[in-house]
């Protein structure tokens, strides 16, 4: 048995805010009247329901002005993760979108991973453009580029410094033993 309702907020597969749907009476009676995500269909419930879109449109609005500003900067953005590679450059797993996830919130995009769209995890080196949702109706590619572990930018000039630290007190001893130098 059906029964119809009217939705007070966007349910994804089934409606906008406002719509009159058939639902099953089960999902109606324990799902969408408990959590007040919809209201039986009366004709009071009919106008509160547009009294409530009318300020919810404006919402919206306001936050999809915003979704796409930080869209916008997201777009700029080039996200590296390294991974350890075998023979003929193949990795030992993949990136996923909780990897990207985690590389964005290193550079300061706090962005939940299931709104980083993959269809399947990535598993060759290289750049690669991953979308993110950043709201219902805005949408951005990344570029996620996979490295080498040790090939990155960051990596050898840590490895220099260490290198050139570890250097350093094995040079001296060689210079002070090999002459009038030591005092």
């Amino acid at each position: 048995m059906s029964v119809e309702v009217i939705l007070r907020e966007p349910i994804e597969n089934l409606g906008r805010r406002g719509d009159v749907v058939k639902v099953a009476n089960g999902y109606a009676r324990n799902y969408l009247l408990p959590r007040k995500l919809a209201l039986p269909v009366t004709e009071s419930n009919r106008r509160q329901v547009e009294r409530e879109r009318v300020v919810a449109d404006a919402r919206d609005a306001a936050e999809k002005e915003a979704a796409e500003a930080f869209a916008k900067r997201l777009e700029q953005v080039t996200v590296v993760v390294v991974r350890r590679v075998g023979q003929n450059d193949t990795l030992y797993g993949s990136v996923t979108n909780a990897d990207v996830a985690a590389a964005l919130a290193e550079q300061g995009f706090e962005i939940d991973r299931r709104k980083i769209l993959l269809d399947e995890p990535l598993k060759q080196l290289g750049s690669h453009p991953v979308t993110v949702k950043v709201h219902r109706e805005v949408r951005t590619d990344i570029t996620v580029r996979v490295a080498k572990e040790g090939a990155e930018d960051e990596e050898p000039e840590a490895e220099a410094d260490a290198d050139a630290a570890a250097d350093t007190p094995v040079a001296e001893p060689s210079d002070s033993s090999d002459g009038p130098a030591s005092e």
